[in-house]
């Protein structure tokens, strides 16, 4: 089965499908490891891990390209991907979604910010007009050759004009060929089960630590209908609070011994598919001092 078809599948059943945030092929294969069935590229995560920056529309659709290329290629799990605003007008969310499908990604994020964007759960945001953003979706359905490719349309309308007009444009985009609207930053449980009920097709919620929007469990949003949680930063921020603490203690002691809150070397190459190149290089690479050795004895 395709991993798009496979993704909208589970999206489907309205079963708060978990995707944590991956930002690089190794943070995707530690999803797929703890046995999440899909997992987003967060545009917040891949800012931060390749730039050092905050999400202010720093990075390229050649940037996300390349590297969700290489997170479709690490994982078998279905990858959703991030189109941001789609780097321009409906002419080049044609462009973007043709490039980001090309990647092998299951799906999309699409959002109806202006450019330059920022993270959905700070303030200041702006938002395009419903028609302009329906123009975009209208562009993206017809640039993919896969039916199955998700298209996940994003609002961030509740914190910039209330959860009405996020409803409203929620419905808007999924008339507009959407597969599943992402109502992002609902303030209140209440927005959430508004959201949930009025918009009529897949949504998807977002929980960030340290957000606008209550935490919910995944049980507690499977309750309430959502197809899809997505938890972006969760990966970026273990990561970031596990380096501080690894590089203090390595700078505090002069030494990494004692430290003992890090996978074993062993068990890292294991996971980075050691043992795979191994073999190959036993297959395929002759032994230069063997042939060499073989020669000189005829």
């Amino acid at each position: 089965m395709r991993k798009t078809t496979q993704l909208k599948q589970l999206l489907l059943q309205k079963n708060a499908l978990p995707c944590p945030g991956v930002y690089d092929a190794l943070s995707a294969r530690m999803v797929e490891r703890c046995g999440f069935q899909a997992c987003q590229i967060s545009g917040f995560g891949i800012s931060a891990s390749s730039l050092g920056m905050t999400d202010a529309s720093f990075t390229s659709l050649e940037e996300v390209v390349r590297i969700t290329s290489n997170i479709v290629r690490a994982v078998h799990i279905p990858v959703m991907t991030d189109a941001d605003t789609g780097y321009g007008n409906a002419v080049n969310v044609w462009w973007t979604t043709k490039r980001l499908e090309e990647t092998g990604a299951a799906g999309m994020n699409l959002e109806d910010q202006c450019l330059p964007k920022r993270c959905g759960h700070m303030a200041g945001k702006q938002i395009i007009s419903l028609e302009e953003m329906v123009g975009k979706i209208k562009a993206a359905v017809d640039a993919k050759t896969d039916p199955d490719f998700v298209i996940n349309a994003r609002t961030d309308a509740v914190s910039v004009c209330g959860i009405d007009e996020a409803i409203r444009r929620g419905n808007a985009y999924l008339e507009a060929g959407a597969d599943m609207v992402f109502v992002e930053s609902p303030g209140s449980v209440e927005e959430i089960q508004r959201a949930i009920r009025e918009i009529r097709g897949p949504v998807s919620i977002n929980m960030l630590e340290g957000g606008r929007t209550p935490r919910l469990t995944f049980k507690e949003l499977r309750e309430l209908g959502a197809a899809r949680v997505s938890c972006p930063m969760f990966t970026s921020l273990i990561a970031a609070y596990a380096l501080q603490e690894g590089l203090s203690y390595l700078k505090e002691h002069g030494t990494s011994e004692g430290f003992s809150s890090l996978m074993s070397f062993e068990e890292f190459k294991t996971f980075t598919d050691t043992p795979l190149v191994r073999a190959m290089e036993q297959k395929y690479i002759v032994d230069e001092m063997e042939r060499r050795n073989e020669a000189t004895a005829k």
